[in-house]
């Protein structure tokens, strides 16, 4: 097995986070910037998912994108791209922000962008693109011509969906939905389909169904991941994914139409799969090792997809993002928007002096968010961690929300754990929510109980009442610090 390295330059910067123009111009860009760790060799089965989670473990700031090829028994060039937007430039490049330095660059330039220039921007629909360069058509369908990785040693199955878009159009209004939900291949043309109760892919479908209807449905597997980001965050309900992704490209997403249900596919993905959920053809589906860090969901009897029709391009890059025990392949990039989404969602709703907020990795962006404050008033603090309890984009899966002074960084775990230990009492600083919104997937629901969880808001900041005389910080001043550092940073070289 060879790995080969990647450059690491990043002096044009400028140059590289242009808007990009599908995956594989993204990955040239990021190889460029020292971004991509190109692997030949390397097995589907269980050998790509041990490496993503090795360099994850070795490199937790800033693992690498890997890109296998030369996978045993594929023909060369059919590739898997695995965490193509887990590190701070990667996300940067995706979404064409400057260079960050640290974590709240990323999360303060995406809620820049998104309070003065974005507008959306709908798809352009066009005659023909490359993802048409390759069609198999009903007995032509072949999943397996693709090398499906087999995630973790304990799955189900190969999942060939997990950087994916699945693509459904609203049959009683005729909007279009795109999602993220994960795709288990049972056989040459058939895949099992996992969504959330409650998401609006399992909304759509069950409207099929209710009908005496299959549900058409495209699943791209191979897909730029600005528009993965679309389809798997939290954006505002109403909002059309292509839009979004368009608006933040600059353009618009350009879409062709499928044979059999004219459903809009990105016209320079790599590999999408066309078919009909059938009701009453039913298939266990599962485990699979999900973002929480566990196998919680088990396995389940689920409509399967009948695949009629594969498109792809030459060559072709199924797109990868292994969930599992954080951090994962894509907890960043979702822990960003999930944070910057909250932050915009409390200050509409009346919340003064936020001065940052975090969605850990740890939680999976769901499950443990912290939010800095400025304390203005009696019961600020209490305020800000029930709405970001309460507010869209914190609600789903929450169980953790932590609320501390503005001189604790969110994102920095040492300051939070510090604050925690320090600055909260916890017979009069935790409160609790019963009864709140959770998923399958989360690993303390029991078996066959409703989706419900209980959530804890902690106040770790100062008491309100002894903000002034509470014990003073031991550390060097701001000025004294900087002073020191521009004295003495050679000592920290080498």
């Amino acid at each position: 097995m060879a790995v080969q390295a990647a450059k690491t330059s990043s002096s044009n910067w400028v140059e590289y986070n242009a808007p990009h123009e599908d995956l594989r111009d993204f990955l040239t860009r990021a190889e460029r910037v020292g971004e991509v760790k190109k692997i030949d060799g390397a097995d589907w089965n269980l050998e790509m998912g041990a490496i993503s989670e090795m360099f994850g473990a070795a490199r937790p700031e800033n693992p690498p994108a890997l890109l296998f090829d030369k996978v045993p028994g594929h023909k060369p060039g059919y590739r898997v791209a695995w965490g193509l937007t887990n590190s701070r430039k990667r996300f940067a490049l995706t979404y064409g922000f400057p260079e960050p330095s640290n974590t709240i660059d990323c999360i303060r330039a995406y809620r820049d962008r998104m309070k003065t220039t974005f507008k959306l921007i709908p798809e352009k629909k066009i005659a023909s693109g490359p993802v048409l360069e390759n069609v198999m058509r009903d007995a032509e369908v072949d999943i397996f011509k693709f090398p499906i990785p087999m995630v973790h040693e304990k799955d189900g199955g190969r999942y060939i969906g997990t950087q994916d878009l699945v693509i459904m159009r609203d049959p009683d209004e005729g909007w279009v939905n795109i999602g993220t939900y994960r795709v288990q291949v049972l056989d040459k043309n058939t895949v099992g389909l996992w969504m959330s109760p409650g998401k609006h892919g399992r909304l759509i479908r069950d409207k099929y169904f209710k009908q005496g209807k299959p549900c058409p449905v495209a699943i791209s597997v191979g897909t730029d991941p600005l528009i993965f980001l679309a389809a798997g965050n939290e954006i505002d309900y109403g909002t059309p994914e292509y839009a979004y992704a368009g608006g933040h490209r600059g353009r618009a997403i350009e879409v062709v139409e499928s044979e059999l249900h004219r459903l809009p596919i990105p016209a320079r993905d790599e590999i999408v799969l066309e078919g009909e959920i059938l009701p009453d053809d039913i298939r266990p589906e599962g485990p699979f090792g999900e973002f929480t860090g566990y196998y919680a969901s088990g396995e389940q009897n689920q409509p399967v997809v009948r695949i009629r029709r594969i498109y792809h391009r030459n060559d072709p890059i199924i797109t990868t993002a292994r969930p599992g025990r954080p951090p994962h392949d894509y907890a960043f990039s979702k822990c960003v928007t999930k944070a910057a989404t909250i932050w915009d969602e409390v200050e509409k709703a009346g919340l003064p002096g936020v001065k940052s907020v975090w969605s850990h990795e740890a939680g999976g962006a769901r499950l443990f968010n912290i939010i800095s404050i400025k304390q203005l008033y009696p019961g600020h603090a209490r305020q800000a961690g029930h709405l970001v309890n309460s507010c869209h984009a914190g609600n789903y899966m929450g169980r953790w929300v932590i609320v501390v002074d503005d001189d604790i960084d969110p994102t920095n775990t040492f300051d939070v754990i510090w604050a925690l230990a320090s600055r909260c009492d916890p017979p009069n600083d935790i409160e609790f929510i019963h009864k709140a919104w959770s998923s399958p997937l989360d690993p303390l629901l029991e078996p066959g109980k409703p989706a419900f969880n209980t959530r804890a808001i902690v106040d770790a900041c100062r008491p309100w009442e002894r903000r002034e005389s509470f014990a003073p910080i031991a550390a060097a001043s701001p000025e004294l610090l900087e002073a020191a550092t521009k004295k003495w940073a050679h000592l920290l070289e080498g």
